[in-house]
């Protein structure tokens, strides 16, 4: 399991810092607390979504971004598994649009069955730039430079210090998160034409950062046309149909992330009531894990065996808890 110890360890740190870890033994301190809920997104957000109108566009981004504003600045443990199946819808559409073949699931595949330290693949790469994006550690801009020249796999230039300096400056502005959002892409893509994915990844951190989230959300990468991009390149950021094209994208990805953080919400709250019916060694491990990364592999545990894991999912498919995701007899993945 690549990435679930490092998740788990996340949470029973953010468990002691809330004072709850003091008996690690207990099952109860190792659950996560049922995760919040948040008034509906609002139907009349959703209707405003394909205005023709600038101002309109961007009355609708402000509210939908308005909307998911609890969600994003949650501190609850879905919030990770929210942002992983984001930055994978995010990343299959990119990598659609860079010609690649890789679907949600083909990345699942790279990402969560690889062995540690394997190359992914150029879509895993992909994907790992946008798991990243929504990581804290992301927020802080220091080494930007060259972590995104990695990620991106662009040349490290002075183009490229000079689009990171450009959103140094519009993340610490004022005014609004989205037209800074748009402002960035627009930059990127004239100084680092090559890379449209950096650009995006930048609106999307830009936008975080002005709506002071603790953690950037993945967003518009799965709701932006090729075409606007293009507008982007030929205008510059104060042009109309960019930054109208920009907002409606912003409108539409943030109701599809609220109605996924509902779905989400229910099949925790689903798995968190099949929790006390479970007897493997790692089964509260497994809960907490499932409740914060994408998907998991049957493998062995820290203290269980292979069949053992087998075991407990396939008890927590009967319970209905959790899904298998690829559909296969063999190298399963599962996850809410």
């Amino acid at each position: 399991m690549p990435t679930g110890a490092a998740v788990l360890r996340e949470f029973c740190g953010a468990k002691r810092r809330a004072g709850l870890a003091s008996d690690m033994a207990s099952r109860a301190r190792l659950m996560p607390d049922s995760p919040p809920s948040f008034p509906p997104f609002p139907g009349w957000v959703r209707q405003g979504v394909t205005s023709e109108s600038v101002d309109d566009a961007m009355f609708s981004a402000g509210a939908a971004l308005a909307a998911i504003h609890p969600i994003a600045r949650s501190e609850h443990p879905l919030g990770a598994l929210w942002r992983h199946r984001l930055s994978l819808s995010n990343a299959a559409v990119l990598a659609r649009q860079g010609g690649r073949t890789e679907d949600e699931a083909a990345l699942r595949d790279a990402w969560y069955l690889r062995r540690d330290g394997d190359d992914p693949g150029p879509g895993g790469r992909m994907l790992k730039a946008w798991r990243h994006l929504g990581e804290r550690s992301a927020m802080v801009s220091k080494d930007w430079t060259l972590r995104l020249s990695v990620l991106f796999e662009v040349r490290f230039s002075d183009a490229l210090e000079d689009v990171v300096a450009q959103a140094d400056k519009l993340m610490a502005g004022q005014g609004s998160a989205v037209a800074a959002a748009a402002e960035i892409a627009a930059a990127s893509l004239r100084f680092v034409p090559q890379s449209e994915p950096l650009a995006l990844w930048l609106a999307d951190m830009v936008l975080a950062q002005r709506l002071k989230w603790p953690m950037a959300v993945p967003l518009i990468a799965g709701q932006i046309r090729r075409g606007d991009l293009r507008a982007a390149t030929k205008a510059g950021a104060a042009d109309d149909v960019w930054l109208r094209a920009c907002a409606l994208a912003y409108a539409r990805a943030a109701a599809g992330a609220a109605d996924l953080y509902v779905d989400l919400v229910r099949r925790a709250d689903r798995l968190l009531a099949a929790a006390p019916k479970l007897r493997g060694k790692d089964a509260d491990t497994m809960v907490a894990i499932l409740m914060m990364e994408d998907a998991q592999p049957a493998g062995a545990g820290k203290t269980a065996s292979d069949r053992s894991m087998r075991r407990l999912f396939e008890r927590l498919v009967a319970l209905g808890a959790v899904r298998e995701l690829t559909g296969r007899p063999t190298f399963r993945l599962y996850g809410l």
